[in-house]
């Protein structure tokens, strides 16, 4: 079943490379810092603040999680490419989640780098060059012409619903 916003149609028609090629840079970066984080690397390297990398990933607030939180980020990006390289056709009306993981991926990887940003200013008192360079990464993700797909998405399960599917079917 199709929306009815005919205007989607060329929406989700190619793969977003833009999002995807930042999407696996930004799993190199965090790749590289959860290898210093877990020590297998010494000393993380950072060319504008010394020992930033270091006093960042090795603070208290990183630690706060059973797992390097760089690791976490690896996760997202890793995420974020996989679900970049499914768009094809109309998946938009022919699977919404898929636009709308995406989406909430993207989305929740720019929060997580504003977060970033002002927990070194705040709480750890120290600058990561390439944590900043992933928050960078984050947040031109989200800026690279996103959004569009998942509100066709949105508006496919909408009607789906309006016909009568329940949330699980209208979804995938």
């Amino acid at each position: 079943m199709e929306t009815s916003d005919t205007s989607s149609t060329s929406v989700g028609d190619r793969v977003p490379v833009g999002a995807v090629t930042l999407a696996l840079a930004g799993v190199a970066v965090a790749a590289y810092l959860t290898l210093v984080q877990t020590r297998v690397l010494e000393p993380g390297w950072d060319p504008l603040f010394g020992h930033g990398t270091e006093d960042v990933l090795h603070s208290s607030f990183s630690r706060a999680l059973p797992f390097p939180d760089a690791a976490l980020g690896l996760v997202a990006y890793a995420a974020e490419a996989v679900l970049g390289l499914t768009a094809r056709h109309g998946r938009w009306s022919r699977v919404p989640l898929l636009p709308l993981a995406f989406d909430l991926v993207g989305l929740g990887l720019a929060v997580a780098a504003l977060a970033l940003i002002a927990l070194q200013a705040t709480v750890v008192g120290a600058w990561c060059t390439l944590c900043l360079c992933s928050a960078a990464v984050s947040l031109s993700i989200l800026a690279v012409g996103r959004l569009r797909e998942a509100r066709a998405a949105l508006g496919t399960v909408r009607d789906r619903r309006a016909a009568g599917s329940r949330w699980p079917q209208a979804l995938i």
